[in-house]
């Protein structure tokens, strides 16, 4: 069965034009399964039953392979029986209406306020780089915007006399986004006093965040940031940029917002992709009306 597998891997690249990783676990897959076939007696391609596939997804998942890497074999199997029944290999698909089980995903995680409030007064302002990164986070909590976005910002993109930011989102869309005034405000203090500090020589440069290059900051400069101040504020948990917009979103509708402006703010292009926060505010609701309502219990 082995000896249809390059052919299968040269369709994957040249007519699907798949990347060398995704080549990789596609390969992979199919080696293991066709392992664990003739393990089986089985010898030939035409001999694969559904039966079979099921029996090797069932074996992956009672070791304890994780729901996504069952699913990502699936989608390898499939396209594997797709290409022989197309090349006349085989006369019928044992995969054929085999649909991967979507895995349950997490639920975001959220930070208290005590916790954001810890987080947003680690930085010392006093120094240009904890001025800079006092209005990086500030700014992402209050907007919920995403890491890549607040990155992205150049010095004309904040207004912080009438508090509000344009960005970019993945697709290019351009939305305005309201800003609090404390964030205004720590924004206004950087750009006035603090970002000449870092800017050097490097007098074109529009980013408004900078590196201590006078560059633009990256990606991997923000997470730098954040892990550090996360564990000066004591927080146990492993928080993520996109902790913050999570917080945002779920603090919005604690507060009492309703979905289509979270929905508006956060740039989510439908809305049950936001409504995943409701669920956590109703929770949280809930929880506090317990905790200090004289007839709640």
């Amino acid at each position: 069965m082995k000896s249809h597998l390059q052919p299968f891997m040269q369709y994957l690249s040249g007519d699907k034009g798949l990347s060398p990783s995704t080549l990789e676990s596609y390969g992979r897959d199919i080696t293991q399964f066709l392992e664990f076939a003739e393990e089986r007696g089985l010898a030939a391609a035409e001999e694969i039953r559904r039966s079979h596939i099921m029996l090797y997804l069932g074996a992956l998942r009672g070791a304890g392979k994780a729901a996504a890497t069952v699913n990502r074999n699936t989608v390898s199997l499939r396209a594997y029986f797709h290409f022989l029944l197309k090349e006349h290999l085989i006369a019928q698909d044992p995969t054929l209406g085999m649909e991967a089980i979507k895995p349950s995903k997490k639920p975001p995680m959220i930070l208290t306020i005590e916790e954001i409030e810890r987080l947003l007064a680690a930085p010392d302002e006093a120094s240009p780089q904890g001025m800079r990164d006092k209005a990086m986070l500030e700014l992402l909590y209050a907007t919920g915007i995403r890491v890549t976005e607040l990155i992205s910002l150049n010095t004309d993109d904040v207004n912080t006399a009438l508090r509000f930011a344009r960005c970019s989102g993945a697709s290019g869309k351009e939305r305005v986004v309201p800003i609090g005034l404390i964030a205004a405000e720590c924004v206004a203090r950087y750009t006035s006093g603090m970002r000449d500090k870092l800017l050097r020589t490097n007098l074109e440069e529009q980013a408004l965040f900078l590196n201590s290059l006078g560059g633009r900051l990256t990606r991997q400069g923000f997470w730098k940031v954040i892990k550090k101040y996360a564990r000066e504020a004591g927080i146990g948990q492993d928080i993520t940029p996109h902790t913050l917009r999570h917080s945002f979103a779920a603090h919005l509708l604690e507060g009492g917002a309703d979905l289509r402006s979270v929905q508006q703010m956060l740039g989510h292009s439908d809305i049950s992709t936001t409504q995943i926060y409701s669920g956590i505010a109703r929770k949280n609701m809930k929880e506090v009306y317990e905790n200090h309502h004289p007839r709640a219990k």
